[in-house]
């Protein structure tokens, strides 16, 4: 009788290649996400910049439409095509479409900053450009964390895939920083510091990463890719639709537009997933969600987003409308600070990332992941009781609890995910989650928009009327600028306008001139919309909280540590088969001693798959 085959060749594709490589793959990986995640956000502290520079009024109504696809249009591509480049990397190479992926994201950054049109066109220009790079973006996203998790050992995933994720994370809060400062010097600039880490890095991975993946050739599922691009792209587009005004409305939640967008984009999505349960190879492998690791921790990935995609922009709103002007910054200046008194909660992530990561190699993800939820939901908490007009050491302090719970939850969350995947289906699955991630921060974008929104709207107009003719602003001029959708005051404050002086124009001229430093000054605008956008931000925050105690659950709900490579029926069959004959063989025993047949045989394998020496030996026994 043959004697039992070694346990761990087929185990670790990184046994075969030189040790160095794992770090080479990992540092390559880091570099390109950082970089998609940094141009996610950066465009948000330069847009004042931009703007001026193309020569567009962004407040004026025909603009705000070019003004939400400039922030969203990135967001939206990538969410829609990361699973369809994650099932070709499957298919033809994951190496092939991350280089792709870098060099598409440089291609498009030099034309981004070199257009030579003025005002709308211009502005149409940038947001077709910002679609383009992220198609590159979704390449680099969509097969970044199955490359690494084909080039390390499963009990050094986690912390890989930690320090990954944890730099993605941290990229969209560095973009705000990198964006305050490049673009009062040039807005060009904003999008040219891309291009030598997207070429460098389009070399480097050619020249450096190796196929370690398992391929497999497939039809392409046609049917599968056009319903569900179809389909996500109409609901993100009705949700981005869905915050402009509409009509007399605040928002354009009720436009038949938009409700035909949303319901149509349902349908087909609907549709998609019929297709994809009758065609043989599908490109969302539904079948997927049979590993409950994979289920739940996608779920929890998805409230997770929910609860922290828009707390970016209410920051934002936050500090550079009220709490840096009431504290003497000019209008001008609140998007840089806005984005150095952020620094704690990108400090949070660096801090918890990595730590959390390492740890849930030997512990599981489950621990981490729900109490990481648990502190952000804490946090959110700790958020709705500060005063608008808060002490920043508080702000600092909650911030970094915030930051360390994101980070204690998203880099085993994301290994969890990862780990509980096939070899040969770790790109799909990479990209299945990607999408998730990012089709929730859209949705998150839409819904604490809404949220302070219809909080502003409550009362802000009857505030703002008060507080203008209080001033001497003739009653039909101040009831004019009160009737305004909140959306235009909010986005004032978004991109650090003043607010006051946008929406009253020449009307400030024929003022006193004490009342018209008074009402363009640093306390007016701040102290009218406190009350009125306190009521937006508890709602907001509510939401926050609910969303991450939910995602606390479903983390809880994940099962205990579980990892392809040994706890599938397949490596729990292979396993029996080279285990001693007194161990009864797999397929005969209940569920509860298989599971502990393959706890016992963990540390061995993960052992072994963890060094290249074994694996050598094995073939040339051969």
């Amino acid at each position: 009788m043959p004697a039992p085959a070694p346990l761990t060749p087929t185990l670790s594709p990184a046994a075969t290649i030189s040790p160095r490589y794992k770090w080479i793959a990992l540092s390559n990986t880091t570099l390109g996400v950082l970089m998609v995640t940094i141009n996610s956000s950066i465009m948000l502290i330069a847009l004042p910049d931009i703007f001026r520079g193309i020569g567009i009024n962004p407040l004026q109504p025909g603009n705000t439409t070019i003004l939400l696809w400039l922030i969203m249009g990135f967001l939206v591509v990538t969410a829609v095509l990361v699973v369809s480049f994650g099932r070709l990397g499957d298919m033809f190479g994951r190496v092939r479409m991350f280089n792709m992926g870098f060099a598409i994201f440089a291609v498009f950054s030099v034309l981004l900053s070199v257009t030579w049109l003025h005002g709308e066109a211009a502005g149409w220009y940038l947001i077709a450009m910002r679609i383009f790079q992220g198609v590159g973006g979704a390449m680099l996203f969509a097969n970044s964390a199955a490359i690494l998790t084909d080039a390390f050992p499963m009990n050094q995933r986690g912390m890989a895939l930690g320090l990954n994720q944890v730099a993605a994370i941290a990229g969209s809060f560095i973009g705000l920083v990198l964006g305050g400062l490049l673009g009062p010097v040039s807005w060009r600039l904003v999008f040219l510091v891309s291009v030598p880490v997207g070429v460098g890095g389009a070399i480097w991975s050619y020249l450096k990463l190796r196929e370690l993946g398992v391929r497999k050739p497939a039809k392409l599922d046609l049917g599968g890719n056009l319903t569900f691009a179809a389909g996500l792209i109409a609901v993100l587009v009705g949700i981005t639709y869905g915050i402009q005004p509409y009509g007399t409305h605040t928002m354009g939640w009720t436009s038949p537009l938009v409700l035909s967008l949303i319901g149509g984009g349902l349908v087909v999505l609907a549709i998609f997933c019929l297709i994809e349960t009758r065609v043989a190879e599908p490109m969302f492998n539904l079948g997927l969600f049979r590993i409950r690791a994979f289920t739940f921790g996608n779920l929890a990935a998805l409230l997770s987003g929910l609860g922290r995609g828009g707390l970016m922009f209410i920051l934002i709103i936050w500090l550079q409308g009220i709490y840096l002007p009431l504290h003497g910054y000019s209008f001008e200046n609140t998007p840089l600070w806005a984005g150095i008194a952020m620094i704690p909660l990108t400090l949070g992530f660096l801090i918890a990332g990595p730590v959390s990561g390492y740890l849930s190699d030997r512990f599981g993800a489950r621990p981490f992941a729900t109490g990481g939820m648990l502190l952000a939901a804490l946090s959110f908490g700790l958020l709705e009781l500060l005063p608008v007009n808060f002490t920043y050491w508080q702000f600092a302090a909650i911030l970094l609890l915030n930051g360390i719970g994101m980070g204690l939850f998203a880099s085993p969350n994301r290994a969890g995910i990862m780990n509980a995947l096939p070899a040969d289906r770790r790109g799909v699955g990479a990209g299945m989650s990607a999408t998730f991630q990012n089709s929730a921060m859209v949705l998150s974008i839409g819904i604490f928009f809404s949220l302070i929104i219809l909080g502003l709207a409550a009362s802000l107009p009857s505030h703002l009327f008060a507080g203008l003719t209080a001033q001497g602003v003739p009653a039909a001029a101040a009831s004019s600028v009160s009737h305004l959708p909140p959306t235009a005051i909010m986005f004032a404050a978004l991109l650090g306008y003043n607010p006051i002086q946008m929406l009253l124009g020449s009307t400030l001229t024929k003022l006193p001139a004490s009342h018209a430093a008074y009402l363009t000054g640093h306390s007016f605008f701040p102290s009218l919309i406190s009350a009125p956008f306190q009521s937006g931000l508890d709602i907001a925050f509510d939401f926050a909280i609910a969303a991450c105690l939910i995602a606390a659950l479903a983390s809880l709900l994940r099962g205990k540590r579980y990892v392809h490579e040994l706890h599938s029926e397949d490596a729990l069959a292979r396993a029996a088969a080279a285990a001693p004959a007194t161990v009864a063989p797999v397929a005969e025993a209940p569920a509860r001693d298989r599971v502990a047949i393959a706890e016992d045989l963990d540390s061995l394998m993960e052992r072994t798959a963890a060094s290249p020496v074994p694996a050598t030996r094995h073939r040339k026994q051969r």
